[in-house]
Parts: C-alpha cells; structure tokens; sequence
C-alpha cells in the first residue's frame, strides 16, 4: 500500500502500536471490531433526520432530535451481527475473569 497510498503507510507507521494491539486478537474479533455496516446505518439515520429538517432554532433543538432518532433506531435493532457469536466465545477465552463478571 506504501507505493500507492503513500498517506496510509505513514499513517500506520504513526499509529503503529495501536495497530498491532487491534492484530493480537483472534480474526473472529477483528471482524467484529472493524465491521462498521451497524456505525454506517446509524450515521446514515441520523444524517437523513438531519438533512430533512433542514436548520435549528438551537443546538437544544439538534440534540433532541438525533436523541429520538438513537432511541427509535435502538429499538429496531433485534439481531447481532452473524459474527458475534464466535466472537463472544473468543472473548470468553481471551478475558474469562471480566467477561463472567459482566455477565452476571
């Protein structure tokens, strides 16, 4: 990527301890923390609620409206992402003492 994207070698090699912390879990939770379908709907919602009123009287006014947008898109969320499932029992194995604790 150095040669074609000269801007995200430099970055990586910038960020580089925080890049191999994210390389030291399993692939089945890197999936599942890089997979930004779920960030991107959101955003989507909350760009359309956004766009469609157009201006605000306050910044009141455009808090208020992204807190119902978030707390109407909360509850049409039913299902994990289809990955979740075999990242959970990663974490289960990779943090046993906190991942029990919260459960409980």
């Amino acid at each position: 990527w150095g040669q074609k994207f000269p801007a995200i070698g430099s970055m990586w090699r910038r960020a580089w301890q925080e890049v191999i912390a994210f390389f030291a879990f399993p692939r089945d939770v890197r999936r599942i923390i890089y997979t930004t379908n779920a960030i991107e709907a959101l955003n989507s919602k909350l760009r359309r609620a956004v766009r469609a009123r157009g201006h605000f009287p306050s910044d009141e006014a455009a808090t208020k409206l992204l807190y119902l947008v978030l707390n109407r898109s909360e509850k049409a969320w039913k299902m994990p992402p289809k990955e979740w499932a075999m990242a959970k029992s990663q974490f289960a194995v990779l943090f046993a003492d906190r991942f029990h604790a919260a459960r409980a």
